[in-house]
Order: structure tokens, then sequence, then C-alpha cells
């Protein structure tokens, strides 16, 4: 986590799951590239925002050209005095494009509507609203997980992270009543993501090819979503079955 705050990204993201075996050598292989990041270790949390039929989720899923989603992240529990990040992710043709705001969490639905305090960057608060306005979302699920991460020593914008304990919850849509949650995934893998601007260096190519770790395509929200709101909301797996 940058100790600068950055308002747009324009990045690769490659995710990987790794078994314990492979994060132990994985990790001592990469130690001569990379080093901890300022922040090496933490957790965040995510709201993120939909319809009230799941709609972005659902057309994310179906992995189109272009994909957008809404999400509130804080890193640890935020109290009112603390700053949230207000984030509007998209994809397309791969490349991952994430533009942000910072602001208090009592002021992120305020914020969702159009309200200006005048210290925000005016044109990312624009596409929010436009965004909001068109797809009318509120707060769906909450998603937290614990994160260590590491940064490229030539290439500082190179960045590899590890996720583990990915958790979730359907009440208590708000960032300050704590990170708890039910289990994601019932697994030992680690979830790495490498994020990078550019092409993946040639050690770092020789290190998963090394230790047969292969990309794989997955999205947190999306598996929540089919594994655990799906299952036990039978209005949505309807309203999937008759638009199919």
């Amino acid at each position: 986590m940058s100790t600068q705050v950055q308002t747009n990204f324009k990045r690769y993201e490659k995710k990987f799951f790794l078994t314990p075996t492979q994060y132990k050598l994985f990790t001592i292989q990469m130690q001569p590239y990379v080093k901890a990041d300022a922040h090496p270790q933490y957790t965040i949390c995510n709201l993120y925002y939909d319809t009230d039929n799941y709609r972005l989720i659902r057309a994310s899923i179906e992995k189109p050209v272009y994909k957008e989603k809404l999400r509130i992240r804080s890193y640890g529990v935020p109290t009112n005095d603390n700053k949230v990040f207000v984030e509007l992710k998209k994809k397309y043709e791969g490349v991952v494009y994430k533009r942000r705001i910072t602001t208090y969490p009592s002021l992120t639905e305020p914020l969702l509507r159009g309200m200006r305090t005048g210290t925000e960057n005016e044109q990312i608060c624009k596409e929010l609203s436009y965004f909001q306005s068109f797809y009318q979302t509120k707060p769906k699920v909450f998603i937290a997980y614990d994160r260590q991460a590491f940064q490229g020593i030539e290439n500082p914008d190179l960045r590899i992270t590890f996720d583990t304990n990915l958790r979730y919850r359907l009440d208590h849509l708000d960032l300050r009543e704590g990170d708890f949650g039910e289990a994601i995934l019932n697994t030992d893998n680690l979830l790495m993501e490498i994020k990078i601007p550019g092409t993946c260096p040639l050690w770092l190519t020789h290190i998963l090819s090394e230790l047969k770790i292969t990309s794989t395509s997955f999205s947190k929200y999306g598996t929540c979503y089919r594994e655990h709101i799906l299952k036990n909301n039978t209005t949505v797996a309807k309203e999937m079955r008759f638009s199919a």
C-alpha cells in the first residue's frame, strides 16, 4: 500500500493460486528482485456496490471485453475520522483502469449522489456520479482479506501481493462495523497477484515457469456471488435462468 495517494491506475493484473510449497519457493527465489512494500502487511476491506439483481457482477462473470465495478475500500477497519477510497474499476481487453478518490465513511453515499466538498478530483467525481445515476447501485457484499505486499527493486511499479483469509458477509454493510465474515474459499492456497504497467520481467517469467505456476481467472466478488450469494438467493437464480 503506497504512502502517497494515487488516483489513477492503468496496468495489467494477473492472478495465480499458489500451494503453500509453491509460495515458499517463490518467495525465496524472488528475494533478489523485490523488497517489502512500505506497508508490507495489512487488511483490505471492501464494500462492493451492485444493483438489486446483481447486474454488474452477472455481466462481469460472462467475461466481456469491457466490465466495470464500484467499491468502497479501506485499509483496516476505519473509524469516522479515517479516510476511505471510493473506487471505479474498469477492465478493457485485459487492461485494468482504476479511478479513485478519498473521503470519510459518512460521506461516501452523499458523494455518490453528487455532493461535493471542493477538494475531490472533479473529473472522477463526475464519472462516479454518472455511474451511480445510470446503475443506481447500493452496497451488496463486504469482502475482506489479509495481504502481504512487495514491490520491484528496479521497477517500483511492479507489485506482487499475496492474499489469504478471504471472507465475506451480506449484512452489516458498513466498513466501520469490522472485518469479520465467512470464508469465501475452503483452501490453504494463497492468491498471488502480479500488477505491472507493461511487460512481465524475464526473471519473474522464469520463476513462474520453473515452479509451474500458471495464471487463473479469478474474481473475489465473482466467486462470492457464484458460491454463496447465488446459491442462497432463489430470486436471483431464477432471473439468471430466464435471462440465459
